[in-house]
């Protein structure tokens, strides 16, 4: 199986990786900068496309989680996941519950593991917040996740550049 996964990613362009790797929940930015990075290429290429890959799934989430999940916990282990993850984004959701979409922006913008694009809007989608306006605050929080893994990113490599 992992030999698969590799030869699926040995043919695709950097760029498309980068791209797919910021659209992936666990990932996202936090992951596809740096691999981008390490790959070589020019660090304001790589900001374009994370940014671009996870925003790409935000309005998705937005508009059709709940729909889509209502009809699949009809099934019982898609009803054991969906409980998972709304459990899951309810626990990470205070500063959301809190202050909304400034919450939404902030939560989505530090660049931990499971505060990304994704579980923001999982929990967006839960506290019934404007989905427009939920889609904004979710973009400008992606710009700023993005800004500080990128700097740390290049702080990062730089330092392990003068490391012998």
């Amino acid at each position: 199986m992992n030999e698969a996964i590799m030869n699926f990613f040995k043919d695709l362009p950097p760029e498309w990786l980068v791209v797919l790797l910021s659209a992936l929940p666990i990932s996202e930015v936090r992951g596809s900068i740096p691999v981008g990075i390490m790959m070589h290429m020019h660090p304001l290429k790589v900001f374009l496309l994370s940014i671009f890959g996870n925003i790409l799934p935000i309005l998705p989430l937005l508009y059709l989680l709940e729909p889509v999940s209502e009809k699949m916990r009809k099934f019982s282990l898609l009803k054991k996941f969906f409980d998972w993850l709304f459990e899951h984004a309810k626990k990470k959701s205070e500063v959301i519950e809190k202050y909304e979409l400034l919450g939404l922006m902030i939560f989505i913008a530090i660049p931990l593991p499971m505060t990304g694009a994704w579980t923001g809007c999982v929990a967006a989608s839960l506290l019934k917040l404007d989905k427009k306006l939920s889609f904004l605050a979710a973009v400008a929080g992606v710009m700023i996740a993005a800004v500080i893994v990128m700097i740390l990113t290049i702080g990062v490599k730089g330092c392990f550049m003068y490391v012998r």
